[in-house]
């Protein structure tokens, strides 16, 4: 049998970085060929572990950032002039669109409109509290006041 480092997840045989043992064929014919391991030697094994330890520590800086971002948005209040009429109710309407252009130019953290959660545009002036995901599983809710416009 001949070790080997999966380089991408193989579904028979394990997820991506692990160490498994193969037939020396199925290695060399099948694995090696198609880019999805290689064999393992102590030094490939070593290079493999310490991505490993990246990734990791990658994945917990950017839950920290998204964290320390999400407590900067629950702290911030948008205002958004937009014109209305004597009613106030919009002219228009205030999208996810302008919600993520504001949190940008206000905090300077760039949010994907789409993870911004407004069931309908907003159409009258008035306080909204609006749900923002930060990344998975981190979510925010930002003061939004719109405001007439003069």
């Amino acid at each position: 049998m001949a070790q080997a480092i999966l380089t991408q997840d193989v579904e028979s045989l394990g997820e991506r970085g692990t160490v498994v043992d193969v037939s020396a064929g199925y290695l060399r014919n099948y694995l090696i060929p198609r880019k999805l391991a290689q064999p393992a030697t102590a030094g490939a094994i070593e290079a493999a572990k310490q991505r490993m330890e990246a990734a990791d520590r990658a994945k917990r800086d950017a839950e920290n950032r998204a964290q320390e971002n999400a407590a900067l948005l629950q702290r911030t209040v948008l205002t958004i002039p937009a014109q209305a009429g004597d009613d106030g109710r919009l002219f228009g309407s205030v999208t996810t669109t302008d919600i993520a252009d504001a949190i940008r130019d206000a905090r300077g953290i760039k949010v994907d409109r789409r993870k911004i959660a407004l069931e309908e545009p907003i159409r009258h002036i008035g306080t909204h509290m609006v749900v923002v995901e930060v990344a998975d599983g981190v979510h925010a809710t930002v003061k939004t006041m719109v405001v007439e416009q003069k």
